[in-house]
């Protein structure tokens, strides 16, 4: 099959998160064909191509988000205009997805002199849920990884966290025409979101700074009652630099209200740019990065190990209507993730053979274990 006809495949099969037995099922049956050995657990599935030397992890994720409104075709029936494929998925991130599945085939045919690809395509990640932060132990140990999302090709060597934060305002009941008595809550709450607005955080080198952004405010009983309550939801899009312990006690000791954390498990990433992994990335993509990504992925769970996230497609298409992948897009995404996989695998043969390379802390195998 033509990476094409496998995407069209893929995006063919529903696989919103929770639901990704059926992809997961035809994704199996295509690699035993070839002779491939597949694991599962769940609807996480993994495979190696190679043995011995370095182990890299190739990961994407199976999931979609459910389509929303304003498509102008059914988002489950692929349809090919001026070389785009219209598709829910398609973009993110069954492209990745299908590239780097088409990748491993290659590199079965041809695999690398001395180097492991433990290629996982997992599920829940626009969840957050029961997708690679499952089976890490049973890929252990691995010296980096790739993770697979719409970039454009580019390398990124540092992604954006998530810091949700809850708070608190209290105050104090009384009938509005006696307000003098009482201590509105949102009024308390409001110059708290005013503070919030105002403070600034040192920034990344290329992800820039961080701001935060209040979500959601629920306050009030009645129309006729000062609240003596109101709580508020403020989202952090955290950069390495910056600890998510240390911002939450930052943020509390400006405010009036309680300051509870919310959600922290989503930590900010970032790759020293000698790392192998991202110097073969920008080998394989000419050089376009290193940049930051801005949204999240599973390599917020990965710990310590160095990644790049890098796959076809346009970030900005997702999540939305009539999301799309070009042709020269995936066979280019086919190509990128050949040539990353062999020559991190290459640039690490080499630093073994330089005598003294292996002091650089950067050049160092980071094992998961």
């Amino acid at each position: 099959m033509t990476p094409a006809q496998v995407l069209e495949a893929l995006v063919s099969i529903p696989s919103p998160s929770k639901h990704e037995a059926a992809i997961a099922d035809w994704i199996t049956s295509l690699l035993q064909e070839r002779g491939i050995a597949v694991q599962r657990k769940g609807n996480n599935l993994w495979f190696q191509v190679g043995s011995g030397g370095a182990r890299l992890l190739v990961n994407s994720h199976l999931d979609t988000v459910p389509p929303c409104a304003g498509w102008d075709t059914d988002p489950y029936q692929p349809e090919w205009k001026d070389d785009r494929l219209y598709a829910l998925g398609s973009n993110d991130a069954k492209g990745c997805v299908t590239a780097m599945l088409c990748a491993a085939l290659e590199l079965a045919d041809n695999p690398p002199p001395s180097g492991t690809a433990l290629f996982a395509f997992t599920a829940e990640e626009e969840i957050g849920g029961q997708g690679i932060a499952t089976i890490l132990a049973d890929l252990a140990p691995l010296d980096a990884a790739i993770v697979g999302e719409p970039t454009s090709l580019q390398a990124c060597g540092a992604q954006r966290g998530m810091l949700i934060l809850r708070c608190v305002a209290h105050g104090e009941s009384a009938h509005v025409a006696h307000a003098g008595l009482a201590d509105n809550a949102i009024h308390k709450a409001a110059r708290d979101m005013a503070k919030l607005a105002a403070l600034q955080f040192p920034g990344h080198p290329l992800l820039g700074a961080s701001k935060a952004q209040v979500t959601q405010v629920n306050g009030g009983l009645a129309r006729n009652q000062v609240p003596d309550a109101c709580e508020f939801f403020v989202d952090f899009r955290t950069t390495p630099n910056l600890d998510h312990r240390v911002l939450a006690a930052e943020v509390a000791s400006h405010l009036e209200s309680e300051v509870f954390v919310h959600s922290d498990r989503y930590l900010p990433k970032a790759t020293p740019p000698d790392h192998p992994i991202l110097r073969s990335a920008l080998e394989a993509n000419g050089n376009v990065g290193p940049v930051g990504s801005h949204t999240t992925s599973d390599w917020a769970f990965l710990g310590d190990l160095p990644t790049v996230k890098i796959g076809p497609g346009d970030t900005h298409r997702s999540h939305r209507p009539n999301e799309y992948l070009t042709r020269a897009e995936l066979n280019e995404g086919v190509a990128c993730y050949q040539r990353l996989i062999r020559a991190f695998f290459e640039t690490l043969a080499v630093v073994a053979d330089t005598p003294g390379a292996l002091q650089s802390d950067a050049a160092k195998a980071c094992h998961v274990h």
